[in-house]
This record gives structure tokens, C-alpha cells and sequence, in this order.
């Protein structure tokens, strides 16, 4: 299927909210996991949203949706690593080496549209997003579901789907979580050849 897939702005938080429905994505999270770690349980749903709301309404746009039609049916949280903190406190994730890499952190797709190529074409898109910011690289934290011990919460993605797009894995603290990475070149303006 193809997919129009779109930066998330304040002028789309009604598709995003559909999508998240009243459950709030994942166990109410509104996309705070990675921000501010398992204290997002410990707050109310309503203050994750209204916090992911802000987020969108400040800007830059912390996520993509993907579309079919007018309807949302996934999304992708992908940002610069710096503004999820905790990917450092998690043992299995801390960062590599210092480089200002973007990551890639979640994903939730809307029953009715799974394995049917929205994350594949949300982790296109998020590549072309991170190289046009300038970022020399982006992360991915995914699921390897090859090993025996892999659980089944999937909201970071899988491991063969990052593989498809050219990530390589840069680190493995436990067999069944690597951290993956895809080198980018940034967008920069071609040079005016001179004449002659």
C-alpha cells in the first residue's frame, strides 16, 4: 500500500488523537516514554497528552503519521536522541559514542493496518527527515524477534524491517535488542558550477 506520510503539526493533533484514541497509544503514554521514562505510569493521561500537545505545538514536529486517505493509521516518533533522556538511563540503550544522532524511538499503528507496509514506509520517510536536519546518523532501538528470549512488545519496531532500510547493528547488550544505525548524508545545496 502506499501511504502519505506527513511531519506532525498542531493542524493534524485531530488525526493523532484519533489515532491514539482514548487509551493514549500505548497504556496511555501519548509518546512519553522515552522522555521521561516509567514515571509516565505515574501521571495522569490526560497530563501526557496535554505534554505531547505542547511538544507538536512548540515545534519542530516530533513525529510523523502515516495516512491513508485522510485517515491516520500509524505513527513514528523520530527526533534528535538529546530530546528523549531516557534512551541513556535504559543499560540496553545508552548511547554509543557522542555523535548527535536522531532516533527513531516508537511506533503505533492502528489495528486494521498491520503488516501491511506502514512502518516500513514511516522508517523511509524518518531517514529522509534526520538527513534533511543535518543529523550524520540515525537510531533505531528495535525488537529482534529471532532471539528465543524477545518479548512481544513490538512499539520499537523490528529488527529485519530496520535491516531492509540499511541499518546496521552498532551495539548488542543482550541478544535480543541491538541498536541499529543508518550513516547519513545530510541534504546540502549543490555548488553553482561555474561556466567554462
Amino acid at each position: 500500500m502506499k501511504f502519505d506520510i506527513r511531519p506532525v503539526t498542531p493542524e493534524l493533533w485531530p488525526a493523532l488523537e484519533d489515532l491514539f484514541g482514548k487509551a493514549g497509544a500505548c497504556n496511555g503514554c501519548w509518546c512519553m516514554y522515552w522522555r521521561l521514562g516509567s514515571s509516565y505510569s505515574k501521571r495522569s493521561r490526560d497530563k501526557n497528552k496535554a505534554d505531547l500537545r505542547k511538544i507538536i505545538k512548540r515545534g519542530p514536529p516530533p513525529g510523523l503519521l502515516a495516512f491513508d486517505g485522510e485517515l491516520a493509521v500509524g505513527w513514528c516518533e523520530v527526533c534528535p536522541r538529546a530530546d528523549l533522556p531516557h534512551l541513556d538511563d535504559t543499560r540496553l540503550l545508552k548511547r554509543v559514542d557522542d555523535k548527535p544522532v536522531w532516533a527513531i524511538a516508537c511506533f503505533f499503528v492502528r489495528r486494521g493496518f498491520r503488516k501491511r507496509g506502514v512502518t516500513s514506509a514511516l522508517i523511509a520517510e524518518a531517514v529522509r527527515v534526520a538527513r534533511r536536519a543535518g543529523a550524520p546518523a540515525i537510531e533505531a532501538y528495535p525488537i529482534d524477534t529471532r532471539a528465543p528470549e524477545a518479548p512481544g512488545n513490538l512499539y520499537t519496531g523490528i529488527a529485519s524491517t530496520f535491516a531492509r532500510h540499511g541499518f546496521k547493528t552498532v551495539a548488542r547488550r543482550v541478544k535480543y535488542r541491538p541498536v541499529m544505525r543508518r550513516a547519513l548524508r545530510a541534504c546540502l545545496p549543490r555548488p553553482l558550477q561555474r561556466a567554462g
